[in-house]
């Protein structure tokens, strides 16, 4: 295809050069891949799965795996599947990843990910997970937006993260608890640490092993896909309740339902990236309630806290350990609807699934090294300002993402000097940034990095985070009633 330059794209493209060599320390490392421009590349087209290899029905497990399977067989080159853990009842946890290197990881290629059905009895997005694999890995020789997308990410798509919820549910059934938690009772989105309270649930096989599994991988960006509502749910799930009622248990009880929102330092990122997959969807944009009785979001998106507050959500505990944005994403009003829906989910969310991983390419990414051009890893980084951090993999690798603007990265390591490096983003190229790290003179007595900006307990120490909110406990009957009125909204609302 013939790209046709703008004198618009040129002057972004002349700003990005030169931002990109007034802050570069070092050459960047020989890549496999040049991420392209995605404003030069036409839309994703329409896609109609090819049923002899999947089609619109619900998959139990034999039948999922049966798919996984064959799909990694019949595409060595784009897929490569594992299982991160098994389920209580012995299911697989199975993760396909779709990219042009599957089976290894190239130097500045992010990865991403979805993760579906953590409700056992909310399958919309575990089946929407299985065509989206379909959908990439057959496109990827002639739509060259779909190309683009696997030749420069990592994607790692979960279908179900509760099979053994999702085998006792009832398809037909919109509302209602069975199914949503795993064999032994827990729901798994309220079973993660949490910022804001201390989240006494016992750890399930299944969140352990999404925990150990997002440890190991530099996750950028991710998705998780919910049903019950129609609407993209952006971080912070949880509030500091101390903020709101700092004498009552009682009165802190009424107060979680009240619409507060519990924003992120990153809340704008947060919002830009629930509003792509929002206004790419064929109706969530809209905002339209999906019944009477249930609240319409504007624009299709919503603080999570600002919706109903929970504790130990999997999105929240993503971005505050470990620096990964994950929006959560309600595709569907009925929790679990007739097979017969499927087409029409997959029509409406088709786009806002490959738009929204394509975000992973904004904002700013680089490598940090040391002064002989070794990777440094594990370098403690964040954004002046944002008190949530990063940090780098084992090749020194970083990603961020944000919106255009001027920015101040922050970048510390131990037995190194720290750096302040300022830096522009632009629209739609991602800001490429080499920073070099000298040794740093230690001086007797002095505290490694790894103390000095330990801010809070709890979170992994080479993280930064927010000032811990007080807060004041809940106890007794309070805290159970105020437990089974959110077990209630979740089960009606998602």
């Amino acid at each position: 295809m013939t790209r046709r330059w703008t004198i618009t794209s040129l002057l972004l493209l002349l700003i990005y050069v030169c931002s990109r060599s007034a802050n570069a320390q070092t050459q960047i490392p020989e890549q496999t891949n040049t991420i392209d421009l995605e404003a030069a590349l036409p839309e994703p087209r329409a896609y109609i799965p090819d049923s002899q290899y999947l089609d619109f029905v619900y998959h139990n497990h034999e039948e999922l795996t049966r798919f996984l399977r064959a799909t990694s067989a019949r595409y060595p080159n784009l897929t490569a599947l594992y299982s991160i853990g098994k389920s209580i009842q012995g299911r697989e946890l199975w993760v396909l990843v779709v990219s042009s290197s599957p089976y290894e990881h190239m130097l500045g290629k992010p990865d991403v990910k979805y993760v579906g059905n953590i409700h056992g009895n909310e399958p919309v997005g575990r089946e929407l997970l299985l065509h989206l694999i379909q959908y990439l890995v057959s496109s990827y020789e002639t739509d060259q937006y779909v190309k683009w997308l696997l030749d420069n990410t990592r994607i790692h798509i979960m279908p179900s993260m509760n099979p053994d919820g999702y085998a006792v549910s009832k398809e037909g059934t919109c509302d209602g608890g069975q199914g949503r938690y795993n064999a032994r009772g827990f729901d798994l989105n309220r079973n993660f640490p949490d910022y804001f309270k201390q989240n006494n649930k016992r750890g399930q096989p299944e969140t352990d092993a999404v925990k150990d599994w997002i440890s190991k991988i530099q996750f950028v960006l991710s998705g998780s896909l919910h049903g019950g509502a129609l609407v993209a749910s952006y971080p912070y799930d949880n509030t500091p309740n101390a903020r709101i009622c700092r004498s009552s248990a009682l009165c802190a009880m009424f107060q979680t339902y009240s619409a507060a929102p519990s924003l992120t330092p990153d809340d704008d990122v947060f919002k830009h990236l629930s509003l792509v997959y929002a206004k790419n969807h064929a109706k969530m944009s809209r905002g339209v309630a999906c019944k009477s009785a249930t609240p319409a979001f504007e624009n299709g998106i919503t603080n999570g806290a600002a919706w109903y507050p929970l504790t130990g959500g999997m999105q929240d505990y993503q971005y505050v350990w470990y620096g990964c944005m994950e929006v959560t994403l309600e595709i569907s009003c009925c929790k679990y609807p007739p097979a017969y829906e499927l087409r029409k989910y997959w029509e409406d969310n088709q786009l806002s699934m490959i738009k929204f991983l394509a975000e992973a390419h904004r904002g700013v990414q680089g490598f940090v090294f040391d002064n002989n051009n070794n990777p440094i890893e594990r370098a403690s980084l964040k954004i002046k300002g944002r008190d949530v951090g990063f940090q780098t993999t084992k090749h020194g690798e970083f990603w961020r993402i944000l919106l255009p603007g001027y920015y101040k990265l922050e970048v510390f390591a131990e037995g190194f000097a720290p750096r302040e490096i300022e830096f522009v983003v632009v629209e739609q190229h991602p800001t490429l940034l080499n920073v070099t790290l000298t040794p740093s003179k230690r001086t007797e007595g002095s505290l490694p990095i790894s103390q000095l900006y330990r801010p809070v307990p709890g979170p992994p120490p080479h993280l930064y985070r927010p000032p811990t909110p007080g807060y004041s406990g809940d106890s007794g009957l309070f805290s159970s009633i105020t437990s089974g009125l959110n077990n209630l909204y979740s089960n009606l609302f998602g």
